[in-house]
């Protein structure tokens, strides 16, 4: 019972890590996608401070009002604001921009969104992951990948290593039953 409990928990783990691994690496990558993690409350409740994004590219002509996206605060500088679009306009010399505003703030942010700072569309987002995100750093998340992948590798292989094992055991205990019942039979 308590080895049946084990293999089911140690089932359900791998199969948290395999889909966590699939939400917030293999997806986002295979997507072309960017992940961020919340900061700040300007978008709670729905995205609080923790939550982990991901966002992927999108065409600047197919935004629309309520499109929640990620921008550069500067165009070219590498700090970024994930909002709410509140609304659309046009410069004087034609360029389409965006007004934004964050889900918790009161006003929409000064001056608008030009089509060079906008680095994706919200695609989906994970709560709390962001607080892991951020403990990991940027610059070793690919270290953490390839611990995190040759774990669950090493895992793998020691489970099916002693699944054969105990498989080998209960048949040679069987053989072992077999043969004794038949010397009693005979000799009988």
């Amino acid at each position: 019972m308590v080895a049946r409990l084990a293999r089911l928990a140690g089932v359900a783990l791998l199969t948290l890590a395999v889909f966590a691994v699939a939400v917030l690496i293999v997806v986002p990558r295979a997507s072309g996608s960017q992940s961020y993690s919340v900061l700040t409350n300007s978008m709670a409740p729905k995205y609080a401070p923790g939550t982990f994004l991901v966002v992927r590219p999108a065409a600047f002509g197919e935004l629309k009002v309520g499109d929640v996206v990620t921008y550069q605060i500067k165009s070219g500088e590498p700090a970024v604001v994930t909002h709410r679009i509140v609304g659309l306009g046009f410069l004087q010399t034609g360029e389409k921009v965006l007004t934004t505003k964050g889900d918790n703030n009161d006003t929409a942010d000064p001056g608008t969104v030009r089509e060079v700072q906008i680095r994706g569309k919200l695609f989906y987002a994970v709560p709390y992951v962001g607080y892991v995100a951020n403990a990991l750093g940027t610059a070793d998340r690919s270290l953490w990948l390839m611990a995190g992948a040759f774990a669950l590798i090493a895992y793998g292989g020691f489970t099916v290593v002693r699944g054969a094992r105990d498989r080998g055991a209960r048949d040679r205990g069987a053989q072992d039953t077999g043969s004794k019942a038949e010397r009693k039979v005979r000799t009988a």
